[in-house]
């Protein structure tokens, strides 16, 4: 497989699932992590983070989740804790997360992915709800 593409992907999720048909309208067939099934080990979440250049929290996904049950605004959760809690509810993990061989990023909105794609300029395509979106063809070095 010339290009490894690997998505976090939840399939509930229309950003999720427009960002898995821009990989496949680029020709890729990724690797389709369904994390709510099968969740990252803690280091592979610790990795991802940092390949994003995000904060822990910055990967908190409040909207749908037990966040606000859980407390997790409290300044005072350490990253280790609030790892913890995305392992024990996935669905805390925002999504979808891609990692390539140019990078690996958190794609909201989905269009994000298209830098991390290592094809030439994509023809335009269709979001779901009819957007379109317009490949410039800038990529990660």
């Amino acid at each position: 497989m010339p290009h490894h593409v690997s998505i976090y992907h939840n399939p509930a999720c229309g950003t999720s699932r427009n960002t898995l048909a821009l990989i496949r309208h680029a020709g890729i067939e990724p690797e389709v992590i369904e994390y709510l099934k099968a969740p990252p080990t803690k280091e592979r979440l610790r990795q991802l983070v940092l390949a994003m250049g995000l904060s822990v929290r910055d990967l908190l996904r409040e909207k749908g989740t037990p966040y606000a049950e859980l407390h997790l605004s409290d300044p005072a959760l350490t990253d280790e804790q609030l790892l913890d809690f995305m392992l024990q509810h996935p669905i805390l993990i925002n999504r979808p997360i891609v990692a390539t061989a140019l990078g690996t990023a958190l794609c909201r909105p989905s269009e994000r992915v298209l830098e991390l794609l290592p094809v030439p300029k994509l023809v335009p395509f269709t979001k779901e709800d009819g957007e379109v979106v317009t490949d410039t063809g800038a990529r990660r070095a």
